[in-house]
């Protein structure tokens, strides 16, 4: 009886599998994002801090997230590598481009705001897996969510809802209890995509 055969290694992602991943990624992210603030919602995780400032100054959500994120990156670095950090800093930036522009091209006549909360939570949480999947993440939270994934096993998805609980608490300050609801299952439907899909005992190509 013949051995099994020994299964061979996943090949790791090219340079253009990387770059269309991190494109992709940014691009439905952005997406989600214009759902949002057309929709007058909040969410987690550092776009939610972005989101209630710019909410509350009147600044752009892609300058706003972007000076946001500059702090994590020596944590990216210093924990996850250059290669990871660089990555990362291109998604921000991708973000924060395709979120500024995003608007001129789209618009909403009529979104149920369940549905938009919804819509919102899966393009969002698409994005992060395609970010996840190329070895990127969109800063802040994200870069600390994934490296106590990779170093504790503790799911980067619960982290992040974790982190949020926090965010929601001081948007019930600034935003009405049903606007706050209706973010809160957005981020929610986020947050699953994430525990459901990202798993290294799955997927495990870089």
């Amino acid at each position: 009886m013949k051995p099994p055969k020994t299964p061979k290694p996943p090949a790791s992602h090219s340079l253009s599998d990387d770059a269309q991943g991190i494109v992709f990624g940014a691009f439905m992210a952005a997406f989600g994002i214009t759902i949002l603030t057309h929709s007058g919602f909040v969410t987690g995780q550092t776009a939610g801090l972005a989101v209630l400032l710019s909410y509350t100054t009147g600044w752009s959500f892609g300058a706003v997230f972007f000076a946001i994120n500059l702090p994590f990156y020596w944590l990216g670095y210093k924990r996850l590598g250059s290669v990871f950090v660089l990555k990362t800093f291109a998604a921000v930036g991708l973000l924060s481009l395709f979120s500024a522009i995003m608007p001129r091209y789209i618009s909403f006549d009529a979104l149920n705001p369940a549905f938009a909360a919804i819509l919102f939570g899966f393009s969002s949480g698409a994005g992060l897996l395609a970010l996840f999947r190329h070895g990127a993440s969109l800063g802040g939270v994200g870069i600390v969510a994934i490296y106590l994934q990779d170093k504790t096993g503790f799911k980067a998805g619960k982290t992040q809802l974790l982190f949020d609980v926090v965010v929601f608490a001081v948007a019930l300050l600034l935003r009405d209890p049903l606007t706050v609801a209706w973010s809160f299952l957005g981020a929610l439907v986020l947050n699953m995509v994430i525990m459901m899909n990202h798993r290294r005992d799955r997927y495990i190509a870089t």
